[in-house]
């Protein structure tokens, strides 16, 4: 007897929900440096199809460094030579990578430093139900958009505005991510 061959690919397990477990270190949303005079906060909510909050969403942020270097640093990853265990970021390098859980209520923040050479963060988005995680981009408002115009002007505008942070005061952004339905945030496809 010949065993079952399925010549298509298998699909990912759904991912999460998550726990505290699937976090590096506490302090993972601390991006900046503590008490760094740039220091921006972006925050928002994650919302599925029916604009339900989802509470147990974990997104992860990459950015250059606001010189525009992406050498990155050890940070939210970093070990404790002694125990093994997590030691986290050591407060004072940036490092270009932060990873962030929703609360119950669906919201998040993260506090980093202005983007250099580009005017986004590029955002990487696990929730349950997804059999792939997302990729989006956050551009922030008041940013040169030179880097950004091919794939903004490529979209209608209210496509667009899925992609764009609205400011709420100095050095705050807004950015809601919306799994499906209407006004659906613009996920990315790369190959």
């Amino acid at each position: 007897m010949k065993p079952l061959m399925n010549p298509l690919a298998t699909p990912s397990q759904t991912v999460g929900p998550f726990y505290g477990c699937a976090l590096s270190s506490p302090d993972a949303h601390h991006v900046a440096p503590a008490g760094h005079p740039q220091t921006i906060t972006v925050h928002g909510y994650v919302l599925d199809g029916a604009g339900a909050p989802v509470p147990d969403a974990l997104l992860e942020f990459w950015q250059p460094a606001p010189d525009g270097s992406r050498s990155g640093a050890p940070g939210s990853l970093r070990r404790d030579p002694t125990t093994g265990g997590h030691a986290g970021r050591d407060g004072v390098t940036f490092t270009g990578f932060g990873r962030v859980a929703t609360d119950a209520d669906g919201h998040y923040a993260l506090h980093t430093l202005p983007p250099g050479g580009v005017p986004y963060l590029s955002v990487c988005v696990f929730a349950r139900g997804l059999l792939h995680h997302l990729f989006t981009r956050a551009y922030l408002t008041g940013h040169h958009l030179t880097h950004a115009e091919t794939l903004l002007a490529a979209l209608p505008a209210e496509r667009r505005a899925t992609l764009r942070t609205r400011p709420e005061g100095a050095g705050v952004h807004r950015f809601d991510i919306r799994l499906q339905g209407e006004k659906e945030t613009v996920f990315l496809d790369f190959d």
